[in-house]
This record gives structure tokens, sequence and C-alpha cells, in this order.
């Protein structure tokens, strides 16, 4: 009997697969249906545990024994479209079917599911009941009618029961995360959309007025201090940022911050820039002219810490970030600034986010003005951290993209980025695309008549995370030809003295190019 029921069931699901293939959705992507036929075969015959991403790579897109599941994301972004498709088929010509082919998020063994197509009904598109048919009369005695009668209280029974799912599951706007800072925007005010879920607390130091960056967050004016005095600078230029706010006004002297904090762990935000003292600057001085210690809670952050020295220059955004921070037994995180050998301690603003024991929240960076959602939910903050390079956008769409709009970006030159990380060890995760066709900015390779130049064999450069080369003679081109994304994993890096992990993009022919940026703790 098991056997029996054990073959019935894979006839159906062979059935169900047989009706997704031969439907146009499937039948106009061969490599798609080549693919759902593979992962399902692989399943009736018992070897599901067999499907993993180098096999797949091997036997069904073609990919050689040195196939590399670090660099080459081919399958992952095939199955990512692989799922979609089925999504539009059971969003349309497959509504109707009780059993369904899915492809749970991560893996790569199908799954069919049972649907109740009950659940799905569009209330709207519901058939009506016609009572005056229902209420004739019809032969066969009293016990016809109580029928009738019967059907007629079900049917009316099913009005008001699909009249209260349609209230129920009618579309809802969706709730725009709550944006919590020291001082709320007033009446009326409009809120920043797309910002990460959870308590956010976000203060410019001595600042009179809010401010919302370039990622859609909302930066409050000074609150919660404590001594000091509020400062304003006039320089306009700050290097590593997008939002030269930030660092325009500060806080300066001895002072103190008692901001008022949920209970939980967060993560910490320390924003510093020095924009009087260097030899760009108003300021005589250079190093050692503003040295500070600065405490949570009554234990030191920072010791002896010079803004400038730290980031090696003047007028340059320096974060520092901290782990396991949470509120002091009265509710309050207590942070003091302390002047060291007669320099005056400063701050910029204070960024206090949801945070995880140990580990750093994910940054990812993706090079254009604002920031993006990416198609498997992951919010992308706009380019930040870098020095140097120029931004370049294409109108041609990625091929084989699980998310083309991710890839239409990029920073292109010889330029650097210092992203600021905690202790702890990282997986690195550069996005690259080669158009092939850039402008004439790049080269004065000019094909006649087309005002674009063609790269040739390819740009070639080298990257470097904290002085060591992690990337060297690398040309996107010749790994996997023009307009293709590819993505390379390095792992294992740790920051540097100044906490930062300092990557380096240096051209060996033409330029450096990178489209996204990814630091994941270990």
């Amino acid at each position: 009997m098991p056997l029996i029921a054990e073959s019935a069931e894979t006839e159906l699901q062979r059935a169900e697969l047989q009706a997704v293939l031969e439907s146009d959705l499937f039948a106009r992507s061969p490599a798609q249906a080549h693919m759902l036929s593979y992962l399902c075969e692989k399943l009736f015959a018992g070897e599901a545990e067999e499907i993993k991403e180098y096999s797949i790579a091997l036997e069904v897109l073609g990919r050689s024994s040195a196939f590399d599941q670090d660099t080459d994301s081919i399958v992952r972004v095939q199955a990512n479209r692989l799922r979609k498709r089925l999504v539009d088929y059971y969003s349309g010509p497959g509504a109707d079917h009780r059993l369904r082919i899915t492809i749970p998020v991560g893996k790569y063994v199908p799954l069919f599911e049972r649907h109740d197509l009950s659940e799905a009904r569009d209330p709207d598109l519901e058939p009506c009941i016609n009572l005056e048919k229902i209420a004739a009369p019809a032969e066969g005695g009293p016990a016809r009618r109580w029928h009738l009668w019967g059907m007629i209280g079900a049917g009316v029974l099913g009005l008001v029961t699909l009249g209260t799912w349609a209230f129920l599951a009618r579309p809802r706007p969706r709730p725009v995360p709550a944006v919590h800072s020291a001082q709320q925007p007033q009446s009326g005010a409009e809120v920043p959309m797309g910002l990460p879920v959870g308590d956010e607390i976000r203060i410019l130091a001595g600042a009179s007025r809010s401010y919302v960056d370039r990622a859609g967050k909302l930066w409050s004016g000074d609150a919660y201090f404590a001594g000091g005095a509020a400062v304003r600078s006039p320089v306009q230029h700050i290097w590593r940022t997008q939002d030269p706010s930030l660092y325009r006004s500060s806080r300066q002297g001895d002072f103190s911050y008692n901001i008022p904090l949920k209970r939980g762990l967060y993560e910490l935000h320390l924003h510093f820039a020095e924009t009087f003292y260097g030899p760009e600057d108003v300021g005589d001085g250079g190093e050692g002219s503003r040295v500070m210690t600065v405490y949570a809670n009554g234990k030191p952050l920072l010791t002896n810490f010079d803004v400038l020295a730290d980031m090696g220059g003047s007028r340059t955004a320096d974060v520092k970030v901290f782990t396991d921070i949470s509120a002091a037994p009265d509710g309050q995180l207590h942070l003091n600034f302390s002047s060291v050998h007669g320099g005056r301690a400063m701050l910029s603003a204070i960024e206090i986010l949801p945070g995880s024991r140990g580990r750093m929240r994910p940054v990812r960076i993706v090079t254009r003005d604002v920031p993006y959602y990416s198609n498997d939910s992951h919010w992308w903050g706009p380019d930040t951290y870098f020095k140097g390079g120029q931004l370049a956008v294409s109108e041609k769409s990625a091929a084989e993209a699980d998310d083309p709009e991710l890839y239409e970006t990029e920073r292109w030159g010889h330029f650097s980025y210092a992203i600021p990380a905690a202790p702890g060890r990282y997986d690195l995760i550069l996005h690259f695309i080669e158009r092939g066709l850039m402008s004439t900015a790049y080269s004065s390779n000019v094909e006649p008549g087309t005002g674009l130049e063609r790269i040739g064999r390819g740009r070639v450069f080298d990257i470097y995370c904290n002085g060591k080369t992690i990337i060297k003679n690398f040309n996107v081109l010749d790994e996997v030809g023009e307009n293709r994304p590819l993505v390379r994993k390095i792992t294992g890096l740790e920051p540097n003295a100044q906490g930062k992990l300092l990557l380096e993009f240096v051209p060996v022919s033409d330029y450096a190019t990178v489209t996204a940026i990814e630091v994941l703790p270990q």
C-alpha cells in the first residue's frame, strides 16, 4: 500500500510538471524549463541529496569541473529566475491548480505543495448565486424543498463569509517603519520611506535642525546632551561621504549624552570629522591637536583617540562602530567625551541601531546616489565611504542577472573605500559587470562614427584590503564576458587598527570598476 500511494502521488506530480513545462511561459524559456525538469526528475528518482549548486552548474548549465560557486553566481541567478517564472505561472495560467511546484529560497530541491483554492479566490470574481432559480418550485416534494432552502441558507452564509473574507483580505496600506529619533518630526512632516525596521536613533551633534540624508534616514537636531559647545564649520566638502551636512556641525569640549534606550542590544556608530586642524583648514595644528577619550556607561570605547590621525587627514568622515551596546540600569545610554592633552573633544553625530550580540550588522553599498531594495529583499545603502573615482550609469540591461537593476551603475577610476567595522572576521562580496561599451571619458580608442570606445581586452586592475592584495590582475571581461554579472567573495578579512576595511581599487590597464559591495560578519 505505501508503494501504491507513493506511485500515485508521483504520477500527480509528473502531470503537474508536464503541465508547467507545456505552458507558453516555459515554452518561451527553455533554459528555465530544462532546469525545472532536471530538479524534478532528480526528486522523482530519489536523488534529492544530489541536487547541489555544483551539480546543477555542471549538468544543467554546462560549466566545467573547475566551477567555483564563490566566484560564479550563475546557478543562484538561474534559480531565482526560475522561482519568479513559477510565481508568474501560478499567478496566471496555473492559478486554478491545486498542486503547485515551488523552490524554497536558498535551496534547490523542488517542493510539490497542495494549494487551497478557497483561500486564493477573489470574491469580486466569484459567480453570483441565483436565489430565484434555487427557490423555484421543483419536483420531489418537501424533501426537495428543504434541500433547496438548505442551498439558499448555504448560499447566504457563503456570501456573508465571502464578504467577511473580502473585508479582512482587502489591500491595506503598508505600514511605514517607525523612525525613532531624539527629536521627532513635527506634525505633518514627511516620514522617510525604506528604512530598516527597528528602533533607530540618529542625532546631529551641535545642530539645531533635523536632516534627511541620501538614504532617507532622519537625523534629529542635538538632544540629550550636557556640557560642551555647539560649533558650526564653514567647510563645504567632506571626503568619504555624500552627506557632508552630517559633519558641518559638532559638539566640542567636555560633554556627555544621556540617551533613553529600550531594553535590548544595540550597535553604536560615532561620527567624526576634523574640520578645524590640518593643512587645508583654518586652525594651526594637526595630529595631536585634538585627542579624546570616550566612555559608554563608564567603560572606555576610545582611549587617546585622535580623529585626524585615525583617518589620515582632515575634512574626512570617520565612523567608529561598536557592538553589544545596551542601556544602563536607569534605562539610558551614558556617553562621555573627555578632552586629553589640552585639546577639545568633539563629535559630529550619533547613530544607534538594533544590534546582535558580538556581530556587526551587514553592510551593503550600491554605487548610486539613492538606496536600493534588491529582489532578494536586501536593503542597499547609497554609495558612501569612498574616495576618488567617478559614477557611471548604463541603460544596457545585464544579461543572466536575477536582478539586472542592481548592475546599472558602477564606480570607476582609481578609488578606495574605507568601510568601518567592529573587531571580528568578515566576508567581502564584490559585484562587477563589464559593459564593453563605455563613454569616451574612459579611453581614446574611439570607434569611428560611434562616439563610444570598445575596451578591447577589458580593464585590468588590482584590489587591496588593508594593504594586502586580495585580487590580482582582475579582468571581468576575461572572466565572464561582456554584460554579465560577476561576483567575487573573499573570506576571513579583519579590520585594521583604525577599525576599517580599507579597499583600494588600483588600475593596471584602463580603469578599475565595482558595482556593489557587501561586508558580512562571519
